[in-house]
């Protein structure tokens, strides 16, 4: 059995995780960006997730890359007056912070090394049939040369993200939807201690910061705040506007100085002082251009599985979209080795039977909290 990832993200890889778990000798992952880098923000995993890395042999560094978010708290700011009032508390949220780059590298390093094959972008795929049954080609660019070569593997596994070219080839005509407002992001490390003043005003009006999910409702608009490990505070600001104008082969869109400089007005507003400060102070914020999909119908196409956001884009309001993906590739390993490789039609059938109802709820659930907030 001889299976294809496409894409190299934290899904693809977890994806590589399930399937060695289920004893698949022969996996690659074909990544179009070059090499492993930075990138990205913070995260929520939750109990399951924890528990799924914890199987494949991480539970020592999920421990040593994350924090524990024992508390979830929403919170109502007046933009007036800056006077806080809280709405809600859960003292048992029990999910773990960490960065993307931490979980992709961990991930990554606990791997074959020859798993990854970085700098491949797949061009096309076809289904074929032979005398060995169904399976793939995968047309494959290679950067470093320049050449186009074919991929064969027994099953494919899209795992290529929102924009997943694999989606488009079976379901052409669904089309990611905007949901309306984007989300300004950033993650400020203060470990090197040249702001004490303003991180100890940040911890005063912020007393469970290390501890707690913090979101902030404001006028039109809300915060989430969280500490990460490795004295990183992670921020995320929403911003109600019309759709930016995207080349669709990022949902980061490209931010100059104005932009910048503007989101920082905007925040002064609505922000109390201490997150103000703190926004204003990290270098390099982010604008991530939010989207969602209507609920697919299917998964599978005989030897072609959809997992992660390549099967449910999703809005970050439910702190599901990581966690499902790692979920994801999970039930798909458990369900192969379940029926084994002779009968991987009914172990793909089983895993779209059990993910996709879940999946649709969630994707639909998210929507519906970032309307409310």
């Amino acid at each position: 059995m001889k299976v294809v990832v496409v894409g190299g993200s934290i899904a693809g890889l977890a994806c590589a995780h399930a399937l060695f778990s289920a004893g698949c000798k022969q996996v690659i992952a074909l990544e179009k960006a070059r090499t492993l880098k930075p990138a990205g923000a913070g995260l929520g995993l939750d109990p399951q997730t924890c528990q799924i890395l914890a199987e494949w042999g991480l539970h020592q560094q999920i421990m040593d890359s994350t924090i524990p978010l024992t508390i979830d708290q929403i919170q109502t700011t007046d933009s007036k007056s800056n006077a806080t009032r809280v709405l809600a508390r859960d003292e048992n949220f029990n999910y773990r912070a960490t960065h993307w780059s931490d979980l992709h590298r961990m991930l990554y390093d606990k791997l074959p090394r020859d798993t990854v094959h970085w700098g491949h972008e797949v061009v096309s795929i076809q289904q074929i049939e032979d005398g060995d049954g169904l399976g793939v080609k995968v047309e494959v660019k290679v950067a470093q040369t320049g050449q186009t070569v074919v991929v064969d593997g027994n099953l494919l596994v899209a795992a290529d993200g929102s924009m997943s070219l694999i989606r488009k080839h079976f379901v052409p005509h669904q089309h990611l939807r905007y949901l309306g407002y984007c989300a300004w992001r950033g993650v400020f490390d203060y470990s090197k201690n040249d702001s004490p003043e303003m991180i100890a005003s940040i911890k005063k009006a912020y007393p469970d910061l290390g501890k707690c999910l913090y979101f902030d409702l404001a006028k039109e608009t809300h915060s989430v705040f969280y500490e990460m490990h490795g004295k990183r505070l992670n921020w995320l600001w929403y911003a109600t506007q019309p759709e930016p104008h995207m080349q669709m082969n990022s949902l980061t869109a490209k931010v100059d100085k104005i932009a910048i400089e503007k989101m920082h007005e905007e925040a002064s507003k609505i922000c109390v002082p201490e997150l103000y400060a703190l926004v204003k102070a990290t270098a390099e914020p982010f604008l991530n251009v939010l989207y969602d999909l209507e609920p697919l119908k299917q998964f599978v196409w005989d030897r072609v599985v959809l997992v992660g956001d390549a099967a449910h884009p999703t809005s970050p309001h439910g702190v599901r979209s990581t966690n499902m993906s790692i979920i994801d590739a999970s039930v798909l390993g458990q369900s192969i080795a379940k029926w084994g490789f002779d009968k991987i039609s009914t172990a793909l059938a089983e895993y779209e039977s059990i993910r996709l109802p879940v999946t649709s709820q969630q994707v639909l659930y998210s929507r519906h909290l970032g309307f409310l907030k």
